[in-house]
């Protein structure tokens, strides 16, 4: 089944869930619990240029690859979406999101607003999810912590987060928004929008 035939009618079996947010938002973390928590849910591997980080295992959460190769499978039409963030490009390859669906498996994304906006147009019937931080004060103490970025990354990913929580609030593609500021608690939120998407009691 191609996305053409079956991504704008809703078609699937199964439902594409997209988790977007600033970096630091805690997005990671809330999909690592739903593919723990929810039965016959399968990650989405996406393809960046971005190096590979201390612990990555590549296949895994990211296929690395040139910015070369991201373009051409780009211009081949290969990816559901893809973006630019912070210099570096990430795409979602189509063919993988659309088997599982059709399989009936549930598929968890992270993207980023681009990203997510360009789901909302190709998959309406996708479960589209903001994670937001409390405040700014929490979201730099997050990435602070984090320790791998200098002062200037740091500060550039602040003015990124700001400016996607306003695209995000405005742009009109996310259903829902979520703030985790208990990550138990924000997990479960995004765990009951999903089951009652999904129509799971």
């Amino acid at each position: 089944m191609s996305c053409s035939e079956a991504c704008t009618s809703g078609g699937f079996r199964g439902k594409l869930i997209v988790i977007s947010g600033p970096s630091g938002a805690g997005k990671t973390s809330i999909c690592n619990a739903l593919l723990e928590q929810l039965p016959d849910t399968v990650w989405s591997v996406s393809v960046t240029t971005r190096l590979r980080r201390v612990g990555e295992d590549g296949g895994r959460s990211y296929t690395f690859v040139s910015r070369e190769e991201f373009e051409q499978r780009e211009r081949a039409g290969e990816f559901l979406e893809s973006a630019e963030y912070v210099g570096q490009r990430y795409g979602t390859p189509q063919r993988p999101v659309v088997e599982a669906l059709s399989r009936g498996q549930n598929v968890v994304m992270e993207v980023d607003v681009q990203g997510g906006a360009q789901v909302a147009r190709t998959m309406p019937d996708s479960v589209r999810i903001f994670v937001l931080p409390p405040d700014s004060a929490v979201l730099r103490a997050r990435l602070e912590g984090r320790k791998t970025e200098d002062a200037e990354q740091l500060a550039r990913r602040l003015t990124i987060a700001e400016r996607e929580v306003a695209e995000a609030k405005a742009g009109g593609c996310y259903r829902y928004f979520v703030v985790n500021d208990s990550l138990d608690e924000a997990i479960a939120q995004v765990k009951a929008i999903v089951q009652k998407e999904s129509g799971a009691a």
